[in-house]
């Protein structure tokens, strides 16, 4: 069926809306920002600095002191990673490295010694068994503390 005068004419609205789409995909998307340098490199922390070190020789205190006083009031454990210094904080946790084999343990000082001359701490012997020093019984050791090893309580 043909349309009379009355019936609108389809040509300029399609010829509008195509002319309108046309002004739209020609338009440039619009502009990508330039890439952002990457941040600055952030540097590892610097490995933490003991608060105390001290290098010298290690000697232990084995199964005749177990169960005696220790000079903070504590009974001895053979057991136990404990130490005696002669002038650090009781409860002050400290790296002991054996430098002949580098092995390492941490222990808390609970009492004063050691006794023998030339020594700068007595182990436990646990901590001894650990750094490989029981059968020599001395061995050249470094001691350092460090504060992140240390609780809350100290």
């Amino acid at each position: 069926m043909r349309c009379s005068k009355s019936c609108p004419r389809p040509a300029p609205l399609l010829v509008f809306s195509l002319a309108f789409l046309a002004g739209c995909a020609t338009q440039t998307p619009p502009s990508v920002p330039p890439a952002l340098p990457p941040p600055p490199a952030i540097a590892a922390p610097a490995p933490s600095l003991p608060f105390f070190s001290q290098t010298g020789m290690a000697s232990f205190y084995g199964a005749a002191h177990n169960g005696k006083a220790t000079a903070d009031g504590s009974a001895f454990d053979l057991t136990a990673f404990t130490a005696a210094h002669p002038t650090l904080a009781f409860g002050t946790v400290v790296r002991v490295t054996n430098l002949s084999n580098g092995r390492m343990v941490k222990v808390e000082i609970n009492d004063r010694g050691p006794r023998a001359k030339g020594r700068i701490v007595d182990l436990s012997l646990a901590a001894a068994r650990a750094l490989g020093m029981e059968k020599n019984g001395v061995a050249r050791v470094r001691l350092e503390a460090f504060r992140a090893d240390q609780s809350m309580e100290n």
